[in-house]
């Protein structure tokens, strides 16, 4: 065993250059952004075309990169990264015309003549950071809402996954605007010096103990932040499911990306008078859908950190593993596994799984699985498989939950005109579609008073009778 042994010098040295390095790139970009070359309409669609170029013309070398950080199938990181992000531009590229026309509001009688509207411009120069999960989509995707609003924006991808980090800085300099978009490389001092230099609003993907440090950080600066989080997203089977059908969709979602997914279900509330069947279908659905056919062994994990606290979830768990339990995290790999009834009061329920491994506990009713999920954190998603419209209304009302999706999971991120975003420990702000323009955007409010009509009766002194007058106005 050796010691890793340290330069003090050097790491300050480094950390200057870090510093140095995040003033330079944020100064260039408020310079850009100065000239107000992002504003117009046409710069803005000729980045969203070049985003979706971007994506298209270098699906093989994406492939290639997540293939080595992740482990992930080509068609998967096609449906997962690519797709979603060229959606995104294409769905921007389409709307942003109507999107940045000034809106019209009504005024009050005390204000008129006169006319109202608000109009949106953009913030300046964002910071977007992203995850290492999806870690091409999770950058592009709220850089087409930066875009559409008509930012600069510095790009921090996730260190995590060095192959796509590399990637995108190759990618974004040669198909955007190399004045106005920066990536920045590394890790939390990046990060944090980018932070630091008080840009005008910070999107982070990640983790909730993280998003608690980001926020931190832009706090001095008043800087505003969105914060996209994860949290324990519940699935709530009714004894009236499709249980076929379910067992499918909640199977893929497991698979997809092995688990490592912020909108995955991450445990099960399943009807006692179903439960045993649905177990089964659910294993058989996992062996139908695994790609060796081997019931999702040794599914690929990011890490051997990550692995290695993915197999801690499974030692004191108190319940009984019913398929898979593998692990070796030296290897990077973690059985795709399904534990019954575990202790509610384990890591394993306590903490966001974000990984191969679905507890699956018991109710007697949904009324129950409701008040076990509002007992703990709102989450970024709670689903309900149910063949009942009314079951499910009532689900959606009862449960606070960043989205509600009705017999599926994780689909709602592909829809662009629905805000994607969490509530509480689970996030905040949303984007997608003319949410992420709005988020990157401000609301200026406009209002217009004429010269013509000033009657002297709205200034003081004020008598009685204008008083009364004033009052019905007002």
């Amino acid at each position: 065993m050796t010691d890793t042994m340290t330069n003090p010098a050097a790491e300050a040295e480094a950390g200057e250059s870090s510093a140095s390095h995040a003033a330079a790139e944020v100064a260039r970009l408020r310079a850009t952004f100065a000239t107000g070359r992002t504003q117009p309409l046409e710069w803005r669609l000729k980045q969203l075309d070049a985003i979706v170029r971007l994506m298209e013309e270098n699906e093989d070398a994406i492939a290639e990169a997540l293939l080595s950080d992740l482990g992930r199938s080509a068609f998967d990181s096609f449906f997962a990264d690519v797709a979603p992000v060229v959606a995104e531009a294409k769905h921007a590229r389409k709307h942003l015309k109507s999107w940045v026309k000034p809106k019209r509001v009504p005024l009050p009688m005390a204000q008129k003549p006169g006319k109202g509207w608000y109009s949106y411009e953009p913030l300046g120069v964002v910071f977007i950071i992203g995850p290492w999960n999806y870690p091409i989509h999770l950058v592009l995707a709220p850089l087409v809402g930066a875009i559409a609003a008509g930012n600069c924006a510095v790009i921090k991808p996730s260190e995590h996954t060095p192959a796509a980090a590399a990637l995108t800085a190759e990618l974004v300099g040669k198909y955007l605007d190399p004045d106005a978009f920066s990536v920045v490389l590394g890790g939390p001092t990046e990060t944090q010096d980018v932070i630091a230099q008080g840009v005008d609003h910070v999107f982070f993907t990640g983790g909730p103990e993280i998003g608690k440090a980001i926020m931190a950080a832009a706090a001095p600066h008043l800087t505003p932040v969105t914060l996209e989080l994860g949290g324990k997203c519940p699935a709530v089977i009714a004894a009236d499911a499709n249980l076929e059908v379910t067992a499918r969709r909640i199977a893929w979602t497991k698979l997809l990306n092995s688990g490592q997914t912020c909108v995955a279900p991450d445990y099960l509330l399943v009807d006692r008078t179903v439960k045993d069947r649905f177990v089964g279908l659910l294993k058989q659905a996992i062996t139908d859908q695994s790609p060796a056919g081997d019931g999702g062994k040794a599914m690929p994990i990011v890490s051997p950190r990550h692995a290695e606290r993915l197999a801690g979830l499974l030692d004191g768990h108190g319940g009984q593993v019913v398929h898979g339990g593998g692990s070796n995290p030296a290897n990077r790999a973690v059985d795709l596994t399904l534990v019954d009834e575990p202790d509610l009061n384990s890591r394993l329920m306590q903490e966001e799984i974000f990984g191969p491994i679905l507890p699956i506990l018991t109710v007697d009713s949904v009324d129950e699985a409701v008040g076990r999920i509002n007992r703990g954190p709102k989450p970024l998603a709670a689903y309900i498989f149910t063949t009942s419209k009314a079951l499910a209304r009532r689900y959606g009302k009862q449960v606070p939950a960043g989205a509600i999706v009705e017999n599926h999971a994780a689909v709602h991120v592909l829809a662009p005109d629905l805000p994607f975003g969490g509530v509480g420990n689970s996030g905040m702000g949303a984007y997608h579609g003319k949410w992420g323009f709005e988020i990157f955007s401000h609301r200026k409010a406009h209002l217009a008073r004429a010269h013509r009509i000033d009657p002297k009766m709205v200034y003081p002194p004020y008598s009685d009778r204008t008083q009364k007058l004033l009052r019905k106005m007002l």
